[in-house]
């Protein structure tokens, strides 16, 4: 057993689960200490002051992450990074294992998947992404520390990719065609009943050692899951029709250009929809009793929380392509370029206020200019794999480095002083895009508060076909780029007043 007071590691705490469990921890009365590749990622989590950080990697040495602890929770995955993915998935649990083993650790903590295989030839074999869970449960059993894995299906709570794809599926597609795993069974558990067996199961004896199959109390086919949906969001019931010649992967381009996720993201996820993932054995029940929360009381809970803006962490959030610094230099190859377009403004506001307005950038509330030319260029980068624009914001007013808006990512924050995106779009190049205010004199009498306003898009082009790209898109930029800094200056002028303050997504 656990106790309270035990010292606890918790990899992945920028991601979806992590950064809900961290506090769930800090309540049981447990001592924490996170483990990220970038630390600054976490400084607006409610939870900071009360946790050790650590810098690093789930590949490097972990030495320093693991000394002196008691437990570690196993949160991170690489689904959809490359085409190795699964091997790094397999290198990374192996890693933390050994480090496990020389520290000491009395128990490792992992959140897997479920599905059972009828056999490898078969159709019902595992798809890559649930193959590859297993095999970082396997691999962390394989040594002497004792690893309970809890292995759950579609995880349903506000922020979480299996609900963003359901949701938007849902409301952008009055009608579906679908391939067959519409109809396989799935047994979709809630966010809050998954954060509790993972804190539960510290001071149960019995969970040490042993897979143990998670989910909530009903069984559904991911049509009825969509019905349900349409329900408790007020829509009108959606027509699927399911037909037998759209494959795994033709799925995930659609599900790719409709929804939030990635093609990337969407494809691994989407081939394992043809696996049925119910739970065959219970015994969790009798290990962490208590009561379990329905699907359609899942979804209430996560609408509501949309709707309330109150989503404390995204599946968006834990993106590794934004790293805090200055623009990595182009290859010596590529002669060195870094292409700017910079605008200045004099705005009869404080630069708090003025910060305020850019840090309520994108989402519902746009761009302030060429409104169509940014969902155009989100289009495209959808079609060729991107984010595209649809991924949106965790939260309407408030961002945290590492926060996804749009196809950008918060790169750093000063506060009262610097906003710092990141392009996570699929360019021949990088780019950024800046904020920075500083205050300056008033009028004659000192009483009007003013500042100046500097924006900065910066992009670092790969070779020839990078320069081309910044040149044959600048006309664009004449368009676009003036309009968002006056935008950004005429609202906070009128006191900062957001214009999507009335919007509430559904």
């Amino acid at each position: 057993m656990i106790i309270p007071g035990a010292r606890v590691l918790v990899t992945g705490a920028s991601g979806y689960i992590g950064g809900r469990l961290v506090g769930e921890l800090l309540e049981a009365g447990y001592r924490v200490r996170c483990l990220a590749r970038t630390p600054a990622k976490l400084d607006a989590a409610p939870w900071r002051a009360e946790v050790e950080v650590v810098q690093g990697d789930i590949l490097g040495d972990l030495s320093q992450a693991v000394a002196d602890v008691d437990v570690v929770y196993y949160l991170v995955h690489s689904i959809g990074e490359g085409s190795d993915w699964t091997e790094r998935e397999a290198l990374a649990a192996a890693n933390l294992r050994d480090a496990a083993v020389a520290a000491g650790v009395q128990r490792i903590v992992y959140l897997g998947g479920l599905g059972e295989p009828d056999g490898s030839d078969s159709a019902n074999a595992l798809s890559p992404h649930l193959r590859s869970r297993h095999r970082v449960g396997e691999t962390l059993a394989a040594g002497p520390v004792s690893v309970t894995e809890l292995r759950a299906a579609v995880i349903i709570g506000s922020g979480s990719a299996s609900f963003e794809m359901l949701r938007y599926l849902v409301e952008v597609l009055p009608v579906m065609v679908t391939p067959r795993w519409v109809d396989t069974r799935c047994q979709p558990i809630a966010v809050r009943d998954v954060l509790r067996y993972l804190v539960q199961v510290l001071s149960v004896p019995e969970s040490a050692g042993r897979a143990l199959d998670i989910g909530g109390p009903d069984v559904l086919t991911y049509r009825e899951m969509m019905a349900v949906y349409a329900e408790e969001a007020g829509l009108r019931p959606r027509v699927i029709i399911p037909v037998p010649v759209l494959t795994p992967r033709l799925s995930s381009l659609w599900v790719g250009l409709v929804t939030p996720l990635p093609r990337s993201l969407a494809r691994p996820l989407v081939s394992s929809l043809v696996n049925e993932v119910v739970v065959r054995d219970d015994t969790i029940l009798q290990l962490c009793p208590g009561p379990r929360i329905t699907y359609r009381e899942s979804v209430r809970l996560a609408l509501q929380r949309v709707a309330a803006h109150d989503v404390r962490t995204s599946w968006s959030g834990a993106g590794s392509s934004s790293v805090a610094g200055s623009l990595p230099t182009d290859p010596e190859w590529a002669g060195g370029a870094v292409l700017r377009d910079v605008r200045e403004r004099t705005v009869d506001a404080s630069p708090e206020v003025v910060h305020r307005v850019t840090m309520g950038i994108g989402g519902q509330r746009g761009w302030y200019s060429g409104e169509w030319l940014w969902e155009m260029r989100g289009l495209i980068d959808k079609i060729v794999g991107g984010p595209g624009m649809r991924r949106g914001r965790r939260d309407p007013d408030l961002l945290r480095v590492g926060d996804a808006v749009d196809f950008w990512r918060v790169e750093a924050i000063e506060p009262g002083a610097l906003l710092r995106l990141r392009a996570e779009m699929r360019l021949p190049g990088v780019a950024s895009l800046e904020w920075r205010t500083e205050a300056l004199p008033g009028d004659v009498d000192g009483d009007v508060a003013r500042c100046r306003l500097v924006q900065t898009a910066t992009f670092v082009p790969r070779g020839l076909w990078g320069r081309a790209y910044w040149y044959g898109v600048a006309p664009f930029h004449t368009f676009v780029f003036p309009g968002l800094i006056d935008g950004i200056a005429a609202e906070a002028v009128g006191g900062g007043r957001r214009r999507g303050d009335a919007v509430h997504a559904s």
